[in-house]
């Protein structure tokens, strides 16, 4: 049964829908309103506020804890260097994705990898021979996301213009009031914005400071609703939904590697670097080519409209992101499955994620997507185009 996060005492009496989610062993609003179309302009035209506490977070210090996760992870990230954070994902010994996350400088000598499933099995297996300690603070850290153009106003005012020093990807200890927290610049929304880690005994002070200090910023709780639709107008790929972890996929079809998920930028196979998890596959794969791409389909709406016409019904466009997995065709041939999509209110596009055959990945290639009104399915046709569709130069500004 799932449990509350140290937000919850905050979160549950603003929850109106009782729309709630497992999300990690913890209970996860999936919507505070009726819709989540308030939640979602508030990401893209104020801030909004997400409990991100279900995220597993690993400390690994020592003399070797760089060394060490380069091993693990497909990133080499012994160059990363204090307060500064990093995207990597982590693949079996046949190149193919565990998972994906952030790992953080955080000093020397001490980083932080953030993960979507439980990691410490895979990394207590691989630690031996080397000087390090790994700890699971997943359960000892609350984790707020705080994203949306008016975010660095938010924290601006909370904890002082010190804020204004942070670059994209950077980390920084800031003091609140009372207490300090660990803040990134990072976020899973496409847009400006940061994550705030802090201690469980302090967790409800954080909620209340920002709350406080973005009652001018057009700030809202949101729910994983809102960050949906907001993740798939950035492109960003959702482990258990756009690819399945290759310790949990029944068969290999089912697994993917990081080119496969157009992660191949973290993925470091150049220089002089120790060998790691997955490099002879990886390396092999990057020589000979992937058979597989995630690409982004932009749905054609007025052949959309014109199938509901047919039935004498206006057109329809869920609120939420869908996540069921449909058939992709070209030429009349299935190449590939889309795995979620939305419409996007800010860009006025019908949007997907899919992973197709390699042949037919390229931007601008026609392909057909199905789609079912009044139980008949049909196709209507979807045009590959460049991830992210939505990127506003404020994310990196």
């Amino acid at each position: 049964m799932p449990i509350p996060t140290p937000f919850h005492a905050r979160t549950q009496p603003l929850c109106l829908t009782y729309k709630w989610k497992d999300w990690a062993g913890y209970h996860s609003p999936s919507a505070y309103g009726l819709s989540p179309e308030r939640e979602y302009n508030a990401i893209r035209h104020g801030a909004g506020l997400l409990d991100v506490t279900p995220l597993f977070k690993y400390d690994v210090s020592g003399d070797d804890a760089a060394l060490f996760l380069s091993r693990v992870l497909s990133r080499d990230v012994r160059s990363l260097k204090a307060g500064r954070m990093t995207y990597v994902c982590w693949c079996d010994d046949h190149g193919k994705v565990i998972d994906d996350g952030t790992c953080a400088r955080l000093a020397d000598g001490r980083l932080r990898l953030t993960a979507a499933a439980p990691a410490l099995h895979w990394l207590l297996r691989h630690a031996r021979g080397y000087d390090v300690a790994i700890e699971d603070v997943s359960a000892k850290l609350a984790a707020l996301a705080l994203q949306g153009p008016t975010s660095r106003a938010i924290l601006r005012d909370a904890c002082g213009e010190g804020i204004d020093a942070l670059k994209f990807f950077g980390v920084l200890d800031l003091r609140f009031d009372g207490f300090s927290a660990v803040v990134s610049r990072t976020g899973y929304t496409g847009d400006l914005g940061y994550e705030i880690w802090v201690e469980n005994e302090h967790a409800v002070r954080l909620w209340d400071a920002l709350i406080a200090a973005g009652k001018k910023h057009n700030l809202e709780p949101i729910g994983l609703d809102a960050l949906d639709i907001s993740r798939v107008e950035a492109g960003f790929v959702l482990r258990g939904i756009d690819y399945q972890g290759a310790n949990e996929a029944l068969i290999d079809a089912q697994k993917s590697s990081p080119f496969e998920l157009g992660l191949g930028w973290t993925v470091t196979l150049d220089g002089e670097r120790e060998p790691f998890i997955g490099q002879a596959a990886l390396a092999r794969e990057k020589l000979e080519g992937s058979p597989w791409a995630l690409v982004g389909l932009d749905i054609d709406w007025p052949s959309i409209e014109a199938l509901y016409a047919e039935h004498d019904l206006p057109p329809h466009a869920s609120q939420a992101a869908w996540r069921t997995a449909v058939p992709v065709y070209r030429d009349g041939r299935q190449v590939g499955r889309a795995t979620s999509g939305t419409w996007s209110p800010t860009l006025k596009k019908n949007l997907a994620l899919a992973t197709v055959e390699a042949s037919a990945s390229q931007p601008g290639t026609q392909l057909y997507i199905e789609w079912t009104v009044e139980w008949a399915r049909q196709v209507v046709p979807a045009v590959v185009a460049k991830t992210p569709f939505f990127d506003p130069p404020r994310k990196r500004a």
